[in-house]
């Protein structure tokens, strides 16, 4: 693809054509300019069959925020809206809305209240609040999904890995098996989730983070075949990198060749003053495997070296090696905790695809639309109850109890004194029956989830570290009961409505099924 052609897919044309025909709609119509709300949730934990999510990881929100801050729309945007027919042969897109699009066609009028990157997040609470001109905040819909839904996808991924490897270092090795470009973000949602290092240089780099990574089997097969074997090719690659030596050991046979090749490999360094960080395993029946090798390593003197597993990991795989090894490493005159921690594990296809649940259903939904010095809500009415929206301008909190763990995420009406409240009315999102009340003593802390990020097309404070985000997802995860955080199915995490918004919501469905039957 050439440089112009990538611009102009990557820019202001990184959308779905009905966003720009709406906003020739809105145009026409005179409601343009109308400022409004939308927002941005998504509706379902992610199910990946075997196992389930209990929350989610949020991640792309600065990326979002950098691709607004630098698109608008170009010349050449505009020339390829002309072209554009419709059935009939007209011009798709009218003259005076293209020129419109020339002089306000970016996204200086928008404003944004998010949630942070890393947090903790749960199904159909607004994680971003969109306010400004209809069409433009129409027009960055696909984007802001395109941007959110898969980082979000990739950290809950990797946060359940990390948690399935009982914190071990967890390495990223998905980008040769990424969906082409979607490695770059992949990347940093792993990274932000749960990853510690990933072997994407590119990223990485940008990131701060150094790549990591060990040897292809090719190494020892093209040693083999100019007939220099196995222990040739570990010796040429520790030569080269005698600080930074990790042997894959199952090109030819783990146990009788590649182990006790690696151990003679690292003796010499030994001797050469240098320290070997281990082995790696890609093939066979892992635990099994581990336990051997490591007795191996131990027994040569080598207790230090750590062991890094890959080949199709994911974390119910991860949860059954460990388990494995925890049965039958004593036999082996192994203890089994010793070996976990020095196990190191690369997760590839599994963590950058999302493996089991390939997309994330968050959506952006209409919420309010300006009257005057007020505002009017506004609802999308589904015949399935739990898909219709949440009207209005709202907030988001976080309820803790005595144990500083969180308890639900409450969504209430801005302005509500919530902190005055001797109780707290709980509604379920759909069920008028369900309902609780927690008094003011039973909450130990309430914390406000949603906060301004970008005001009028300008960034609002620092950009957060990746570092950062990670302390938040440290911090969230472990405020969570261990039943929100089983791999398999978990607990559900509470999100519920206040009074008033649980009226609000209803007395606006009876104006519009009114303004509907008239």
């Amino acid at each position: 693809m050439r440089k112009d052609q990538q611009r102009l897919t990557q820019g202001m044309l990184f959308t779905d054509l009905y966003q720009l025909t709406m906003a020739q709609v809105y145009f026409r119509q005179g409601l343009h300019q109308k400022k409004v709300r939308f927002e941005y949730f998504y509706r379902r934990n992610p199910d990946y069959g075997l196992h389930q999510a209990g929350y989610c990881i949020f991640a792309g929100l600065e990326w979002l925020i950098e691709w607004m801050l630098e698109t608008k729309f170009q010349d050449e945007d505009l020339e390829v809206l002309r072209d554009l027919r419709t059935s009939s042969g007209e011009n798709l897109f009218a003259a005076d809305f293209l020129e419109w699009l020339k002089g306000a066609g970016d996204f200086s009028g928008i404003s944004l209240w998010a949630v942070a990157e890393g947090r903790v997040v749960h199904p159909n609470v607004p994680l971003i609040v969109v306010e400004g001109p209809f069409a433009m905040a129409q027009i960055l819909e696909t984007a802001l999904l395109n941007h959110l839904n898969y980082q979000t996808l990739v950290a809950t991924k990797a946060v359940r890995i990390k948690q399935a490897g009982m914190g071990k270092l967890l390495l990223d090795f998905g980008m040769r098996r990424a969906h082409e470009l979607g490695a770059i973000a992949g990347t940093r949602a792993a990274l932000i989730g749960g990853a510690d290092f990933s072997s994407n240089v590119g990223t990485s780099v940008v990131l701060g983070f150094p790549p990591k990574g060990t040897h292809s089997h090719s190494l020892v097969q093209a040693f083999m075949a100019i007939g220099e074997g196995e222990l040739s090719a570990f010796r040429a690659f520790a030569e080269i990198y005698p600080d930074d030596c990790l042997l894959l050991v199952d090109t030819i046979n783990t146990l009788h060749s590649g182990v006790p090749h690696a151990i003679k490999v690292f003796e010499e360094l030994r001797r050469k003053g240098h320290r070997p960080l281990g082995i790696r395993l890609d093939s066979g029946d892992l635990a099994y495997l581990s336990i051997q090798s490591y007795k191996m390593l131990c027994e040569a003197g080598f207790s230090e070296c750590h062991i890094v597993l890959s080949n199709q990991l994911d974390e119910l795989i991860i949860t059954q090696i460990i388990t494995q090894i925890q049965q039958e490493a004593p036999a082996a005159g192994i203890h089994p905790e010793q070996l976990i921690d020095h196990l190191i594990f690369g997760v590839g296809t599994s963590l950058i695809t999302s493996s089991g649940q390939s997309a994330l259903d968050g959506v952006y939904k209409l919420t309010a639309l300006a009257e005057g010095q007020s505002w009017r809500p506004a609802i999308k009415v589904s015949e399935t109850p739990a898909k219709t929206v949440n009207p209005g301008f709202k907030e988001l909190w976080r309820l803790y109890d005595q144990r500083k763990k969180a308890v639900g995420d409450l969504l209430c009406l801005q302005g509500e004194e919530l902190l005055a409240m001797e109780k707290i009315v709980l509604h379920h999102p759909v069920d008028p029956d369900r309902f609780r009340i927690l008094k003011k003593s039973e909450i130990a802390e309430m914390e406000k989830l949603l906060e301004p990020v970008l005001e009028n097309g300008r960034r609002l404070g620092n950009v957060p570290t990746i570092e950062a985000m990670r302390k938040r997802r440290q911090a969230d995860t472990s405020c969570l009961d261990l039943g929100v955080k089983r791999l398999i199915n978990p607990h559900i995490y509470h999100v519920s409505l206040s009074e008033k918004l649980w009226e609000l919501k209803h007395e606006v469905l009876r104006r519009q099924a009114r303004v509907n039957d008239s």
